[in-house]
């Protein structure tokens, strides 16, 4: 029976689109904006290209939850099984280093098609302003749990 809560993976599509996720950890435990996180998820990130087919643009890590743009390659693995692959390859490599029991992430995600440019910038705009929101820095510029691995195009 497929799976109606998450966008379809389309091989068809020419140009594969551009996808915005929200992961949120479990309970919501505030673990994920630190040094450990950025660099085991980045590291993890970094090797999905070649292993999974999917290629991460920014990405924004905040205490309970982050965001991130992605786009699959032509041959990738469907989005659900890329998002399960790197949040099991993250909690095995994390949970021990910072002392956790798992389940690190909430099961399930938020996906969403960017379908244009300005959509792109909007998405990312809002995203980039969230620790500001929160109060957890002056200027985004001060946020230091932020990445971009390729440049994704719409």
């Amino acid at each position: 029976m497929p799976d109606h809560r998450h966008l379809p993976h389309l091989r068809s599509y020419s140009r594969q689109p551009v996808i915005f996720l929200t992961v949120v950890t479990n309970e919501r435990r505030p673990w994920l904006a630190g040094r450990v996180a950025l660099d085991a998820l980045t590291k993890i990130w970094q090797r999905s290209p070649g292993c999974d087919g999917w290629f991460v643009g920014d990405f924004f890590l905040m205490p309970d939850h982050l965001h991130l743009f992605a786009q699959p390659s032509a041959e990738a693995k469907t989005l659900a099984r890329w998002v399960g692959t790197w949040k099991s390859i993250g909690s095995r490599t994390l949970a021990p280093i910072l002392g956790l029991n798992p389940p690190l992430w909430q099961r399930d995600y938020f996906d969403r098609f960017l379908r244009s440019a300005d959509n792109y910038r909007e998405k990312r705009d809002y995203v980039t302003l969230n620790p500001v929101r929160q109060g957890l820095c002056p200027t985004p510029l001060d946020w230091p749990w932020k990445g971009r691995l390729h440049e994704l195009h719409v």
